[in-house]
C-alpha cells in the first residue's frame, strides 16, 4: 500500500508540474494585468503601472516567472515563501483563506445530500426496473440533469425565497393543496413498493393519511412560524431511524442488531433534556466532541448486545446514535426560529450572500442564519448532481444483479435484502468510487454559476475575479488547489476500489 501511494504521489507531482506550467504560460499570454490602468485617466497612471509591473514581475519573461513562482511555492512548504500577491496588494493565501471555507460550506452539504438521495433512488429504480416508478424517475432525473443551473437558481429565488417568505406571513395550507400533495405521496409509495396490489395500496393509503395529517397539523398549529420536534418528535424520529437502519443494514431477523438500535434510540430520547442544558455552552468543537461520544456510545451498546458478529451490532448502534444526535441538534437550531424571524424582517430565506451582515447572536442563532442562506444554493446543486448519481447507481446495480454470483446467492435461499445489500450493492458502488472523489475535487473548485446567482464569494467567484483583473498568481493559486484535490481524488478512488473489491490489489 505504501509503495502504491508513493508511486501515485510521484506521478501526480509530475502531472501537477506539467499542468501548472501550461496554465501559467497560457494565462500569462492571455491576460493583461495592466489593461485597466492603460485606459485609466488617473494622472498617476504611469506610477501605478510601474508598481503593478514590479509586484507581478511583468518585466521578466513568463518562463522565468513560472520557475520563480514555483520556487516560492516550494519554499512555502518549508515555512518560507508565498503563493504570490494580487494587484490590490492582498496575498493569494489570504484570498484562498476567505474563499475556500465559503465553497466548502456550500458544496459539502449539497454533495452529501446528492450522494445519499441519488444512491437511494438509484437502488429503488433498479429494483423496480421497467415499472411506472422507474419510468417516472428516469424522466425526472433526465429533466433535472438537462436544466441550466442559472435557470434553476433563478426559479428557486422566486418560488423558494420570495414566494415562500410571503407565504410565511400566514402559513395556511389550502385544502386542495393538502389533498394534492397527500395523493402524490401516496401514489409514489404505491409505485415504489413491490409485491401484491393489496400490500401496495395499503402502504399508499397509510402514506396518504400520514402526509395529510402532518400537513393539517403544520397548518393548524402554525408550526412553520414556531417549528420544533420536541421530545415527542424526537422519540418518533429516533424509533423510526432505528427501524430504518435495521431494515436496511441487517434485517429484523437479527435480534441483536434490533435490540442495539432500539436501545440506542431510547438512550438518545432519554438524553434529550440533559443535552438542552449542555447546548447553552455549545460551539463547533463541542458538537464534534458530542458526535464522537455518540458514535462511541452506540458502539459500546452494540458490543454489549453482542451476538455472533459484534461488529454488525456495533455498526448499527453507531449509525443510529449519530443520526438521532443529528436530529436533536436540528431541533435545537429550530428553537431559534421564533427569534430569528423578526431579526431578518420576517423574510428568513435569503437570496444572496453566505450570511446576514452584522447580525450577531448566539451560536445557534448564527447557525440558523447560515442554514437559511445555504438552503437555496444547496437545493440547486442537489437537483443537478442528484440526477447523475441516480443514473450511475441504477445502471451499475442492474449490471451486478445479472451476475452469476447473485443467482447463486438466491439459489442458496438468501432473502432479497441480503442479496441486494450484502452481495450486489457493494460491487455496484465501484463505478461511483471514481465519480464521487472527482466530483468532490471539482466542486471544491467552486460552483461558479450557483455562486454568481446567489452572490457567494467562494472559489468560483475568486477565479472569475482574478481572470477579469488579470491576477496571474490568484488564478494559479486557484488552479493549484483544484489540481491537488483532483490528484488526491484519483488516489482515494484507487484505495476505495481495493476496499470494495478484494480482487483489486493496489500493491500490484
Amino acid at each position: 500500500m505504501f509503495s502504491f501511494i508513493s508511486r501515485r504521489i510521484a506521478a501526480g507531482l509530475v502531472v501537477l508540474l506539467g499542468a501548472t506550467f501550461i496554465v501559467f504560460m497560457t494565462v500569462s499570454y492571455a491576460v493583461d494585468p495592466l489593461q485597466a490602468l492603460r485606459t485609466s485617466a488617473d494622472p498617476n497612471k504611469a506610477m501605478q503601472m510601474a508598481r503593478v509591473a514590479s509586484m507581478l514581475d511583468l518585466n521578466v519573461p513568463p518562463v522565468l516567472r513560472y520557475f520563480a513562482w514555483l520556487g516560492r511555492i516550494v519554499s512555502y512548504l518549508w515555512g518560507q515563501g508565498s503563493f504570490g500577491m494580487l494587484i490590490n496588494g492582498q496575498t493569494v493565501l489570504s484570498q484562498l483563506a476567505s474563499s475556500l471555507p465559503v465553497t466548502v460550506r456550500l458544496v459539502f452539504g449539497s454533495l452529501i445530500l446528492a450522494i445519499i438521495l441519488g444512491i437511494a433512488v438509484g437502488v429503488a429504480t433498479a429494483l423496480r426496473q421497467y415499472s411506472a416508478f422507474d419510468y417516472v424517475t428516469t424522466f425526472i432525473t433526465f429533466l433535472f440533469y438537462s436544466l441550466p443551473a442559472f435557470w434553476v437558481a433563478v426559479l428557486l429565488k422566486e418560488f423558494g425565497a420570495i414566494q415562500f417568505n410571503t407565504f410565511l406571513a400566514s402559513p395556511q395550507v389550502p385544502w386542495p393543496v393538502l389533498a394534492l400533495i397527500s395523493v402524490g405521496v401516496g401514489a409514489v409509495l404505491v409505485l415504489v413498493v413491490g409485491g401484491r396490489w393489496r400490500v401496495r395500496l395499503l402502504v399508499g393509503g397509510v402514506g396518504f393519511l400520514a402526509v395529510a395529517l402532518t400537513l393539517w397539523y403544520v397548518s393548524a398549529s402554525d408550526w412553520l412560524r414556531h417549528p420544533g420536534l420536541g421530545i415527542v418528535g424526537i422519540a418518533v424520529t429516533a424509533l423510526g431511524v432505528a427501524a430504518a437502519v435495521v431494515a436496511i443494514t441487517t434485517g429484523f431477523e437479527n435480534r441483536r442488531a434490533l435490540g442495539t438500535a432500539v436501545t440506542t434510540a431510547v438512550v438518545g430520547i432519554a438524553l434529550y433534556y440533559p443535552l438542552q442544558y449542555l447546548f447553552v455552552y455549545a460551539n463547533g468543537w463541542v458538537l464534534i466532541g458530542l458526535a464522537v461520544v455518540a458514535i462511541a456510545c452506540g458502539i459500546v451498546i452494540g458490543v454489549a448486545w453482542g451476538g455472533p458478529d459484534r461488529r454488525i451490532s456495533a455498526r448499527t448502534g453507531a449509525i443510529v446514535a449519530f443520526v438521532v444526535g443529528f436530529f436533536i441538534v436540528v431541533d435545537r437550531i429550530m428553537q431559534t426560529w421564533v427569534t430569528y424571524l423578526p431579526a431578518v424582517g420576517n423574510r428568513p430565506i435569503a437570496t444572496i450572500g453566505a450570511t446576514t451582515p452584522n447580525l450577531g447572536g448566539s451560536f445557534w442563532f448564527q447557525n440558523m442564519d447560515i442554514f437559511t442562506h445555504l438552503a437555496l444554493p444547496t437545493i440547486a446543486l442537489v437537483l443537478i448532481s442528484f440526477a447523475s448519481y441516480t443514473r450511475y447507481t441504477r445502471s451499475s446495480l442492474l449490471e451486478v444483479m445479472n451476475q452469476d454470483y447473485i443467482r447463486t446467492a438466491r439459489a442458496k435461499g438468501l432473502n432479497e435484502r441480503t442479496v441486494v445489500m450484502r452481495h450486489a450493492f457493494r460491487n455496484a458502488l465501484i463505478p461511483l468510487a471514481t465519480i464521487i472523489p472527482m466530483d468532490v475535487a471539482a466542486m471544491f473548485g467552486g460552483a461558479i454559476i450557483t455562486e454568481s446567482v446567489f452572490a457567494w464569494q467562494g472559489m468560483g467567484q475568486m477565479f472569475l475575479t482574478d481572470m477579469h483583473t488579470g491576477d496571474i498568481y490568484g488564478v494559479m493559486g486557484y488552479f493549484l488547489v483544484t489540481a491537488v484535490l483532483a490528484i488526491a481524488a484519483n488516489i482515494v478512488a484507487d484505495i476505495i476500489y481495493a476496499g470494495l473489491d478484494p480482487r483489486i490489489r493496489v500493491a500490484a
